[in-house]
């Protein structure tokens, strides 16, 4: 029988063992237990092959426990009488084969086929119906020799040790030859941890050694996924930490130094990692101590986090393959316990089978599918996994819920009575009663004295009253100080004449007409309903188009010496210009997130006559700002802001009521401590002009002016609103 690993070995023996204390009358073989038949080898250009032959299809289990031994395991199968054809081949990847019968944990016959490899590869199972067939890749010409000449003879890691050394954590690699990791890194997705590659090397440990010390949880060693020639070491880490690798002088231990970060200093993960030169270093004075056996592994994928961002659990057991048709659901659950060396209970309810087909996959991740193909969980207390159905978990979990929620309303109630300083009782009730106060809890108010009684468990009047002592605290006030700027600027200008005229022929001027009818006449420019002689004494307004409330005039009056004929003429002129600026500053004070406003101005009364009742109403005209303030933690103020600036304006009443001249502004702001901001502007600007005149004499050249009249009128109105928050502290 050729050599293979310690895992083998111990695997054998617990197959020996179990056979030896399995009842006597398990030693005849069962007439339902399909046979072993033949094992038969067969070498070509490419692949070496090991063909397993059952007399019917059987269930089976296929795992690396190391990197030269490859195991198959079938179950309820007997291998006495089995024919061996295998023919050793140096050719051929697989060197020897070996077969061992035994019972698994449940009683059921084993037979499990050994198979040494001699080199470290990762063989290929595959079957049809009755017949498993191992498949290894022959190396190229002169690559097995290149490589056993290269790497030399494997070394396996026989334990791994924990130390002290001051105030940093030293894990160390205990190995049976020379330990030389290719490469070193800490991975940033998933959980924290560091990865070590050891090429050619082989582990006599379980999967999973549970470290709890310093920053190192536990130490994970298993194939590395992209290469069956090299073996990983995982380390997981609770808390980042520096780290450096420190190789022993014979080369055969590894050891990784973790030290603890400086009181107060963020930490900084780093590495001082040489692969080729190991450092000059004297070798640790814990190295001679006996290696402590490590408790029973946990899963690793009850261990593992998932990563950042959702992704899907990392599972970190050793491949397997395995072929299931119609098994049995428990006698499936508890071959993972012997693939695992978990120590498993299975919950009496669970009944099914199992059908799968899987290819080197982690084992702990065949487990999990398996689980969640039958609705089932498991649980860790320690060293022992749990498997239940999900239901019963639940049902378990809401149980244990429900029993700490009754145990923790168990104890007596107590009272706290608290007076308030700032905040209002009342308000911070339904606060506490939210967030505080378990369901047997119970608030009183009084509003007189501002005093709060809550009625609760003891630890629960704890945490209201930290939660009162947190509320209950002086509010910051802030003052907001408005400016309200209003400027006016208006100009008028306007340029008039006015003509009369009065001529008359009468026989009292002796210069009456030389007719019978008419013999005497006269010509005015009167506009009034006055006619006759003495009508047309003065000259009159032919044309009026004078400059009423005019400041400036000039006046021309010819007239005959009989008074027969008299002409004036009046040029009027009014130019007003005019400016005008209203300051109004109201302020006001208040607390944080209290609003706040202040009013100026009159109210005016309106008549209102309805089924001969007179009903008198008053309306504001004034200013008023209104204003709610918050305080931020960048010493900002936001500010909720409604201005309005309301005037009656006598010039357009009607019936004696003046309308209501208005400007209003609602706008929430930002503005830092004591800065002053614009939050409205409205500027009204009016131009005006018109022109009266004469039909037709307006047209004369040159004269043309004299026959009409120009009016020009520019008026504008600016309004401007300015706010200052300024925080007052006490």
């Amino acid at each position: 029988m050729q050599r293979y690993s310690r895992a083998g070995r111990l695997w054998t023996c617990a197959a020996l063992a179990l056979s030896v204390i399995a009842p006597l009358a398990a030693s005849s073989p069962r007439s339902d237990l399909a046979v072993l038949k033949r094992i038969a080898s067969r070498v070509d250009e490419r692949v070496g092959s090991v063909s397993i032959e059952a007399s019917d299809p059987v269930p089976y289990v296929a795992s690396q426990p190391d990197a030269r031994t490859f195991v198959v395991e079938l179950r309820d199968v007997a291998a006495a009488g089995v024919a061996d054809r295998f023919v050793p081949d140096p050719r051929n990847p697989i060197s020897a084969v070996h077969v061992e019968t035994g019972r698994s944990a449940d009683g059921s016959d084993v037979a499990r086929v050994l198979m040494t490899l001699n080199q470290p590869i990762r063989p290929r199972v595959r079957s049809a119906r009755n017949l498993i067939i191992v498949e290894a890749d022959r190396p190229e010409p002169g690559a097995a020799a290149a490589a056993v000449t290269m790497a030399g003879p494997s070394s396996a890691i026989r334990d791994v040790r924990v130390t002290r050394r001051g105030d940093a954590t030293a894990v160390t690699l205990l190995g049976t030859g020379r330990l030389l990791a290719a490469s070193v890194d800490m991975p940033k997705d998933g959980p924290r941890r560091l990865q070590l590659d050891l090429p050619n090397v082989t582990s006599a440990l379980p999967s999973v050694t549970p470290i709890k010390q310093g920053p190192v949880d536990r130490v994970h060693i298993g194939l590395s996924p992209s290469s069956p020639l090299v073996t990983r070491v995982t380390m997981q880490l609770s808390r980042a930490a520096t780290y450096r690798v420190d190789p022993s002088v014979d080369g055969q231990d590894l050891t990784v130094v973790f030290d603890e970060p400086a009181s107060g200093s963020p930490t900084q993960v780093a590495s001082a990692v040489d692969t080729k030169t190991p450092p000059v270093v004297a070798p640790a004075a814990a190295a001679a101590q006996a290696p402590a056996q490590p408790p029973a592994p946990v899963p690793p994928a009850a261990q593992a986090q998932a990563p950042a961002g959702g992704s899907p659990t990392r599972f970190s057991g050793h491949p397997v393959s395995l072929d299931f048709q119609g098994a049995d659901l428990r006698a499936v659950l508890r071959t993972f316990a012997e693939i695992s060396g978990l120590n498993v209970v299975i919950d009496p309810t669970i009944q099914g089978t199992v059908d799968v087909a899987l290819r080197d996959v982690p084992w702990d991740q065949a487990l999990d599918i398996i689980l969640r193909a039958n609705k089932l969980g498991y649980v860790v207390d320690g060293t022992i996994v749990r498997v239940a159905p999900l239901s019963v978990l639940a049902e378990e979990e809401g149980q244990r819920r429900k029993l700490s929620e009754e145990q923790a309303l168990s104890g007596e109630l107590r009272v706290l009575t608290r007076s308030l300083s700032y905040a209002k009782a009342e308000d911070l009730k339904q606060l506490l009663t939210a967030t505080a106060l378990s369901q047997r809890g119970t608030i009183q108010t009084d509003s007189r004295t501002n005093t709060i009684i809550i009625n609760d468990l003891p630890d629960r009047l704890d945490r209201a009253g930290q939660l009162l002592t947190t509320l209950d605290v002086p509010q910051p006030q802030v003052e907001i100080e408005a400016r309200i700027v209003q400027t006016t600027r208006e100009f008028a200008r306007s340029l008039g004449v006015q003509w009369g005229v009065g001529a008359r022929a009468t026989t009292a001027l002796g210069n009456s007409l030389p007719l019978a009818f008419p013999n005497q006449g006269s010509i005015t420019g009167r506009t009034g309903t006055s006619q006759g002689a003495d009508a047309a004494d003065a000259a009159a307004n032919v044309v009026n188009l004078g400059v009423n409330g005019a400041t400036s005039a000039l006046g021309l009056a010819l007239g005959s010496i009989n008074g027969a004929v008299n002409l004036d003429v009046a040029l009027s002129a009014l130019e007003r210009q005019g400016q005008g600026r209203l300051l109004s500053t109201p302020r006001v004070s208040t607390q944080n997130n209290i609003e706040a406003e202040i009013t100026q101005g009159i109210q005016i009364p309106i008549q209102t006559v309805a089924n001969n009742t007179v009903t008198v109403s008053f309306k504001d005209a004034a200013l008023t700002l209104k204003v709610t303030p918050q305080i931020t933690a960048a010493n900002t103020v936001i500010m909720q802001i409604s201005v309005e600036n309301a005037s009656p304006d006598f010039s357009r009443s009607v019936n004696n009521i003046p309308p209501i001249d208005t400007q209003r502004a609602l706008t929430r702001v930002l503005v830092s401590d004591g800065d002053t901001t614009v939050i409205g502007g409205i500027y009204v600007s009016r131009e005006q002009s018109a022109q009266d005149r004469t039909p037709g004499l307006h047209r004369v050249p040159l004269l043309g002016w004299l026959f009409k009249r120009d009016t020009l009128a520019d008026e504008s109105r600016e309004l401007l609103i300015f706010i200052t928050p300024r925080i007052q502290r006490l």
